[in-house]
């Protein structure tokens, strides 16, 4: 039996998540599983690197499936071309060794927040940023995003919904910076827990509009209480932007 490793980009404005409910038809790993079911004749399961939420992108999710198919890497890739919807694209199909888990292998997760900080927001955009109109403390913002990097409980980051019995992870690092209107962060980490990327964009979102002090963040995270953390930040400005393995 082959393992079969995919690199996936989706645009994920009209779907439920990454990770198929009842409802396969609109997720994303449910669209690519009836697809690559059909190929081959076989039940697909595929393993996704993890999961994101309704609305939320991906320039780069890695996912695995083990079949029985003789068609070529090449093949696979067109057949996936031509019978997926367009927001979907399988961008790379390659063969990997028996034991490579999209999910288990991961070494680091790369997840990227994009803000448009101006009065008026872009029609064009508005699937792909998250539009504030007041004007962001970027310094601040930085200051606050130092005391994440670390290892550290994120309870405070994470939702009820989380089913993880560890909710201890590791930032390596976290970047943030303008270009004209446009802010970008780069959260960067050993894993991430239900919504704590978008929870720590909104307490930074929070931070730079001054409604938190950076000098919170550590009693926020020694908290371990969710409700004194900031808002979840919409997640139409939240992409999955690289694994690495």
């Amino acid at each position: 039996m082959r393992n079969i490793k995919l690199i996936i980009q989706y645009d994920g404005s009209r779907y439920k998540g990454w990770q198929r409910l009842g409802d396969s038809e609109m997720t994303i790993q449910g669209k690519i599983e009836n697809v690559l079911s059909k190929m081959t004749g076989e039940d697909i399961e595929i393993i996704g690197s993890g999961r994101t939420d309704a609305g939320v992108h991906a320039l780069k999710q890695v996912a695995n499936f083990k079949t029985n198919c003789k068609m070529t890497t090449n093949e696979i890739l067109d057949y996936c071309y031509r019978y997926l919807p367009d927001d979907i694209v399988v961008k790379v199909v390659e063969n990997i060794c028996e034991k490579f888990h999209a999910r288990y292998n991961v070494r680091s997760k790369r997840y990227l927040y994009r803000i448009l900080n101006r009065k008026y927001h872009d029609p064009f955009m508005r699937k792909y940023i998250t539009h504030i109109p007041e004007a962001l403390n970027l310094i601040n913002m930085k200051r606050a995003a130092s005391h994440f990097i670390g290892e550290h409980d994120f309870t405070s980051f994470t939702t009820a919904k989380s089913k993880k019995k560890s909710r201890v992870r590791k930032i390596f690092d976290i970047d943030i910076n303008k270009d004209d209107s446009i802010i970008e962060i780069i959260f960067e980490g050993s894993g991430f827990l239900h919504n704590m990327v978008r929870i720590m964009t909104g307490t930074l979102i929070e931070v730079g509009l001054g409604r938190i002090k950076p000098e919170k963040i550590p009693e926020i995270l020694n908290a371990k209480d969710r409700s004194i953390a900031g808002p979840t930040a919409p997640p139409q400005g939240l992409f999955l932007y690289d694994v690495e393995y």
